[in-house]
């Protein structure tokens, strides 16, 4: 079981299915009750046998966990939580051995307020070149005490913070992530020895945090709605700081891949980030955030495909991440979009027809063209955790709202691997409480129980991802919608179909030589259940 070492394909990238860990809350190799890249290393197993072509890590970096690793004090080195550089380098061998490449987070909007540079800027004081890389001002009104402009934080509130000599500095997300100033050529240098130490020490790739944010207008002006530029969101600056980073990249062998994370509506000005001598993907976060709903989802699916074609850039397709609400839970709602300023405590869900919903979303993502990204957890079905202790939460979101969104956390909750009670096997060979608590009903869905059922949702994932990388019909960009009667998606890559029944009543199937994998039980030999998903075999 497992993969053999990866071949040196230049375009691996293209296909990939790509698993996301968030290293705090994926496996406890020391018994502390907080993971680390000792538990993902003994797991690394598990991550051949489930079929995974790289891991993309949340950042790893030394931070003060402000706002759970985003807030990096260090890039070249390894959060003491998490174990040594040394670990990581480990890491990045051994999972290659088991043909998983490794991509890293970097975060170049901000860093946090421990980082050396952000306390000599504090220490030299107005007007200091220190000062220079980030974005200090004097507020304004008759003593300096009003913000120097009306922007709003990422977070929430204001996205300014004064300090004891009256200056202000911006942070676009937490009072402890200030953010860098790209106008100055040591930020940019800075960055670009960053990728080539990772680079050098065999990771494929960097996703890029905030990759919009970087550039800001230097006079930092109000915020005027419509206006363009914008004054902090992609800016035209952009491109020539990406155009370098390629050019790094590209002196590499084995392509290394650079990742953006860019939430942009206009699906032009998103492309622009994906040409040839630019980023090699960013995250399809409309993919993401549409309802559960056959119209909604095709239109996602047409756009993003014909938004990557003119690039040449593949499209990547993902339901969930550390960020947003679980699949199992959203799609259980009455309202199935994903929305921020949406989230609300008590927001009812079915849990069973989430999941019904979910598993029929796998098959959907992992049979559309390009490549796909699977956070933790997701592959066992897991909901969010909507109940945790009020005194455990973590998340700055929700504190910045003022208690009124609640936050990250409930999507961040240690993974469960076997067992009956917590902590299901995180912190292996220990009962250390988990950092975050796990819920009590929790034993069916460890990895444990999933594997030994052959219709588990992890079952259903390996068996997919298997016949992802096995069907050459999942390869390449090939992609033909279908006719199909009522709330159906049908599409044909190949010799393969994927339908997905998003209506109240069964659906016939198409004649078909093979029925690949299903979602769920079908009605009968020839029909498809509501909220189900077929794999075909045709010709």
């Amino acid at each position: 079981m497992g993969q053999q070492s990866p071949p040196d394909r230049s375009d691996w990238w293209r296909d990939a299915a790509i698993y996301q860990v968030y290293p705090r809350s994926f496996a406890d190799g020391n018994g502390d009750g907080t993971g680390d890249l000792a538990g993902v290393r003994a797991r690394l197993p598990y991550l051949a046998e489930l079929g995974v072509d790289a891991v993309w890590f949340n950042p790893w970096y030394p931070s003060p966990m402000a706002d759970g690793g985003y807030d990096v004090a260090d890039y070249r080195g390894v959060e003491p939580l998490f174990g040594t550089l040394e670990e990581a380098e480990l890491l990045i061998t051994e999972a290659l051995e088991l043909g998983i490449r490794t991509v890293v987070d970097v975060v170049p909007n901000h860093v946090s307020d421990q980082h050396p540079w952000f306390k000599a800027a504090l220490a030299a004081g107005p007007g200091s070149p220190e000062r220079e890389l980030f974005h200090f001002k004097q507020g304004r009104g008759e003593h300096g005490e009003i913000p120097p402009n009306d922007w709003v934080s990422e977070f929430g509130g204001c996205p300014w913070t004064r300090i004891e000599d009256g200056s202000w500095y911006l942070h676009l997300f937490a009072t402890q992530q200030p953010d860098l100033n790209w106008a100055h050529p040591l930020v940019r240098s800075e960055h670009e020895e960053i990728l080539r130490f990772w680079f050098d020490r065999g990771a494929a790739g960097v996703r890029i945090d905030s990759a919009a944010l970087l550039a800001k207008d230097p006079e930092l002006p109000d915020f005027v709605k419509g206006t363009d530029p914008h004054p902090y969101t992609d800016r035209e600056e952009l491109h020539a700081i990406y155009r370098s980073w390629r050019a790094i990249a590209d002196e590499y062998p084995g392509t290394r891949i650079l990742v953006g994370e860019v939430w942009l509506p206009d699906a032009e000005r998103f492309a622009r980030y994906l040409r040839p001598d630019e980023l090699h993907t960013a995250f399809n976060f409309d993919f993401l955030a549409r309802p559960w709903d056959a119209a909604a989802l095709r239109e996602s699916i047409d756009s993003t495909l014909a938004l990557h074609a003119p690039v040449g850039a593949p499209a990547t397709w993902v339901l969930c991440n550390h960020d947003v609400t679980r699949t199992v839970t959203r799609y259980g709602r009455r309202d199935t979009r994903f929305d921020f300023a949406a989230k609300r405590w008590g927001t009812p869900t079915d849990p069973a027809l989430g999941l019904r919903r979910a598993r029929a979303a796998a098959l959907l993502s992992l049979a559309l063209p390009g490549a796909v990204y699977l956070y933790q957890g997701e592959e066992l079905g897991l909901p969010e955790v909507e109940n945790l202790p009020l005194d455990r939460l973590q998340d700055p979101m929700h504190f910045r709202s003022g208690g009124t969104d609640p936050g990250r956390d409930g999507c961040r909750v240690p993974l469960p691997w076997s067992g009956d009670r917590p902590p299901y096997g995180f912190s292996q060979d220990s009962t250390a409480e988990p950092w975050l608590p796990q819920p009590a009903d929790w034993a069916p869905l460890t990895v444990a129980a999933q594997s030994a059922d052959p219709e588990s949702m992890l079952s259903l994932y390996r068996s997919a991802l298997e016949l992802r990388r096995t069907e050459a019909a999942l390869h390449g960009d090939k992609f033909e919608w279908l006719p199909s009667a009522g709330e159906v998606l049908a599409f044909r890559r190949g010799d393969l179909l994927c339908l997905v029944n998003f209506g109240a009543e069964p659906a016939p199937l198409p004649e078909h030589r093979t029925l690949l994998l299903a979602s769920g039980p079908l009605s009968g030999p020839a029909l498809l259940p509501t909220d189900t998903a077929v794999w075909l075999r045709v010709a």
